[in-house]
């Protein structure tokens, strides 16, 4: 069949040569200036191919396509080889269009346009088919993996051309990978590996590997895996009061994290068991204490067990005295102070100096008492200080040597008693003390 298909497009292609010959006798000089026009193309496989050619100038010459094997396709609008995937598109004298349907691999070649002029004219357009990767795989993943492990994932993927690119991704962000490309046939394999050292921040992480390839211009295909490890626990204790005081409400959360899941947990004081279970309630992982008094002071243990392994936390509970506060005064001062106008200007009602609702542990109630005291005791202290200055001074101007009674009359008289009396008549207008010697 196909013999007797070459014999009628060979003899087809013999009398067009004859009859084009004959119609255009005398028109070489102006046929001799035409040339087909075409494109090259790159299809993606499995699409559709359009080949084209087109002549400028029409002047009634056929147009013929073949393929990289130089086997005609259409002559003109007569089909030459029975292939269902090819088509023609459109015909005429200066165009003549074909398509090819389901492109594949082997498709891919030079396709060359013939116009039958004398002598015969030819252009030639490359056909290129892009191979489409196939979706990635994801090897080498244990499921669960222990903390510590070294694993090796390796993502492939098959049929690219020309040889795709693969990205890793940590969640959303990309890291990179060792890149290994291998030939077969027109395609390529393309493998990426990506080295793990397995901690239980990998626990949950979703590893993605991408394919960048010309031929997927939507999105690019991709797999994902999500990495389960297992772990020993880990304990951490969260309190719900900063500062517990007698009759307050106390919640202790034993939070442990650990794959598998450790549950339940053990709750303890100073390594033994909880010695109050009516005021001590444990519900699940949380330590309540509904009224505290300090008898509860201690070291309260959680520990969490899984099959990897236990943990525990500490928590070490003081309790403090209920803060007293005393009562505002009911009887007004005896020597009530005048208003100062002047810190009542910049006190709003919200302030507890103005509402009577005083703190007792406040630092500005007795911050103006003790100001008034210190001033007192340093005026008393200036004022001594003074006292003593100028009593000094006095005393240094004052000193010096003075006579008695006996001594001022004791020149001229025989005895005591004498010079008194000469004493008492030289100062006879002065009132004098009297000193007597026994």
């Amino acid at each position: 069949m196909m013999v007797k298909t070459r014999l009628i497009f060979t003899l087809y292609t013999v009398y067009g040569i004859l009859f084009k010959a004959m119609a255009t006798k005398g028109k070489a000089r102006g046929a001799s200036g035409q040339y087909p026009l075409v494109q090259n193309l790159t299809v993606t496989e499995g699409g559709t191919a359009n080949l084209t050619c087109r002549v400028e100038y029409n002047d009634n010459t056929s147009l013929q396509w073949s393929n990289p094997a130089q086997q005609t396709l259409f002559f003109g609008d007569k089909k030459a080889l029975r292939d269902n995937r090819i088509e023609l598109v459109h015909a005429s004298w200066s165009e003549l269009t074909i398509s090819i349907n389901d492109v594949t691999l082997s498709d891919e070649g030079m396709y060359t346009c013939s116009l039958f002029t004398m002598p015969v004219r030819t252009a030639k357009a490359y056909l290129t088919v892009l191979g489409v990767p196939e979706k990635p795989q994801i090897n080498g993943l244990l499921n669960p993996a222990l903390e510590g492990d070294h694993i090796t994932l390796t993502c492939i993927t098959q049929g690219s051309k020309p040889a795709a690119d693969l990205r890793w991704f940590r969640n959303e962000k990309e890291i990179k990978g060792a890149k290994e490309v291998n030939a077969s046939g027109k395609t390529f394999t393309v493998q990426s590996s990506l080295q793990l050292h397995v901690d239980r921040n990998d626990d949950g992480v979703a590893y993605t590997c991408k394919v960048d390839h010309v031929a997927l211009t939507a999105k690019p295909q991709q797999a994902t895996e999500v990495l389960e490890v297992h772990y020993a626990p880990q304990v951490e204790i969260i309190h719900s009061l900063a500062v517990p005081q007698e009759g307050q409400f106390l919640k202790l959360e034993c939070v442990s994290k650990g794959n598998p899941l450790p549950d339940p947990v053990i709750w303890t004081k100073d390594g033994g068991e909880l010695p109050d279970l009516d005021r001590m309630i444990v519900e699940g992982r949380e330590l309540t204490f509904t009224s505290l008094n300090k008898t509860d002071n201690g070291t309260y243990r959680c520990e969490a067990s899984n099959l990897l392994g236990t943990n525990s936390a500490e928590y070490v509970l003081f309790v403090y005295d209920t803060p007293t506060t005393l009562p505002p005064s009911t009887t007004p001062p005896l020597h009530p102070n005048p208003a100062d106008h002047t810190v009542l200007l910049g006190t709003h009602a919200s302030d507890p100096a103005l509402t009577g609702d005083r703190d007792p542990n406040a630092v500005g109630q007795h911050g103006t008492d003790h100001a008034l005291i210190g001033g007192v005791v340093a005026v008393v202290v200036f004022v001594t200080l003074c006292l003593i200055i100028v009593l000094g001074r006095y005393l240094a101007r004052h000193k010096g040597t003075y006579l008695t009674n006996e001594a001022k009359g004791a020149d001229d008289a025989p005895d005591a008693d004498t010079a008194i009396i000469n004493a008492e008549g030289n100062h006879a207008h002065t009132e004098e003390k009297k000193e007597y010697f026994i």
